[in-house]
């Protein structure tokens, strides 16, 4: 496949700028029967829960065909694979074993291997609801670090607290299902915490490059009025200083702290043990007005009427193939922005995930989002942001959680009927890219 797609040369990043890409456990390695079973067996086991019916049950296969898939990685020419580990897997019978042999053949081909710890596919006995489960993945890292904290420098202790919290607990559209509303705020807490408990564990293992990966983007109030910026600001202490601030601050935004349960504030020192970098993942800003009393339909899910606030069509740009508007100079206002409000408080960053779902192999509108983000990352740099790294999701195709599989992110095409990897164009173009910088 030839990236065909002619743009002006990428501006210089920095020397020693780490260009990567990411993936997650339950959206591509499959071998289900050889690990414990997780929030997300559960879930997709229900009917109507995944639009199009299906499970995780093989995915992209990738236990199995990982050699594979690492080659791609070589292929392609990046510096880091950000993976995530199944804590199911891990607490199976040589679960581990797995994650040492990908880590070993990472490392064989020079590329830095970057576990996230958590990415949503809880062990089903657990539940964030309670404070234990943040003991316990304490207790998971230190004996992730045992055993590859040798080979790994680089760990992510947590994927999208926010997006967990939102969608698997207040609305129910993710596992573990549940629909609680506001009440969903201590699954909020308990994950930070375990954050927090995760970094000391990680520490005391020796290990010294610790971040975690949270969701973030720009929320647009909808106008001027009151109302409207009321709940734009609303919208915005929810997704980015509920998760942001707690870390980066030691404190919850106002009026949060009382809503949650334990001694928070004994709490609030452990949740903010310093990180190494903070990474970032970003899609689209939001626009947000006052709550209209009805139900409303936001990328895919039905947002209750109860809500203090209406998510709105953001107009005038281009969608994915997923209805996701198009918006690259919003990562340079999100990255700004975050460096305006936290000052020295906020460590280098890392862009953890940016990637965009397009239909086809011969992707040409993926190789504009990708060119015009990193255009916009740079941006952010000259203003004096310190980004570290870029990484895109995703190397391949795969699970899309309740979208089942008819989204499709990956730089590499799943065939799910023969599970054959075919590079895209978009894999081309990084290719090239990364060759040229070099």
């Amino acid at each position: 496949m030839i990236a065909r797609m002619a743009t002006n040369p990428l501006p210089q990043f920095p020397p020693g700028f780490l260009w990567g890409v990411s993936t997650s456990a339950h959206q591509i390695e499959g071998a289900v029967d050889e690990r414990n079973p997780s929030v997300w067996d559960a879930f997709t086991a229900e009917p109507g829960r995944v639009k199009d019916g299906s499970t995780a049950t093989v995915a992209c296969d990738h236990c199995h065909r990982y050699l594979e898939d690492v080659a791609l990685l070589a292929d392609l020419g990046v510096d880091a694979y950000r993976f995530s580990i199944s804590w199911p897997r891990v607490n199976s019978p040589g679960g581990l074993d797995f994650y040492d042999r990908l880590v070993d053949e990472l490392a064989g081909a020079g590329i830095r291997p970057v576990p996230t710890l958590f990415h949503w596919d809880l062990p089903v006995e657990l539940d964030w609801l309670n404070r234990d489960t943040a003991e316990r993945f304490a207790e998971y890292a230190g004996v992730v670090a045992a055993r590859l904290g040798d080979r790994v420098q680089k760990w992510i202790t947590l994927n999208e607290p926010a997006e967990h919290t939102l969608l698997g607990h207040a609305l129910g559209a993710h596992a573990p299902g549940k629909r609680l509303l506001f009440d969903a705020l201590p699954v909020a807490h308990h994950q930070l915490l375990a954050h927090g408990l995760a970094v000391q564990s990680l520490r005391a293992a020796g290990v010294a490059d610790i971040g975690i990966a949270n969701s973030h983007g720009p929320t647009w109030a909808a106008s001027r009025n009151a109302e409207d910026v009321e709940a734009a600001d609303f919208y915005d202490v929810l997704l980015n200083r509920l998760f942001a601030d707690p870390i980066l601050l030691a404190q919850y935004p106002e009026g949060i702290g009382e809503l949650l349960p334990g001694d928070v504030e004994a709490d609030l020192k452990v949740i903010a043990e310093p990180v190494d970098w903070y990474g970032i993942n970003y899609y689209a800003p939001t626009k947000v007005g006052a709550p209209e009393g009805a139900e409303m339909e936001f990328g895919g899910l039905t947002l209750p009427a109860e809500l203090p606030f209406s998510v709105l069509p953001l107009e005038g740009y281009p969608v994915t193939d997923f209805g996701w508007p198009v918006v690259p100079e919003a990562l340079t206002e999100l990255l700004v922005g975050f460096h305006e409000r936290y000052g020295d408080r906020l460590p280098p960053v890392v862009i953890t995930e940016n990637g965009c779902s397009y239909e086809g192999i011969d992707d040409q509108e993926r190789i504009t989002f990708l060119d015009g983000h990193v255009r916009a990352l740079h941006r952010a740099l000259e203003q004096g942001v310190d980004v570290r790294g870029y990484f895109i999701w995703s190397l391949m195709d795969n699970f899309e959680w309740a979208e089942g599989y008819a989204r499709r992110f990956g730089l590499v095409h799943i065939d799910y009927e023969t599970l054959e990897r075919t590079p895209k164009a978009s894999y081309a173009w990084l290719r090239d890219v990364l060759r040229a910088r070099r």
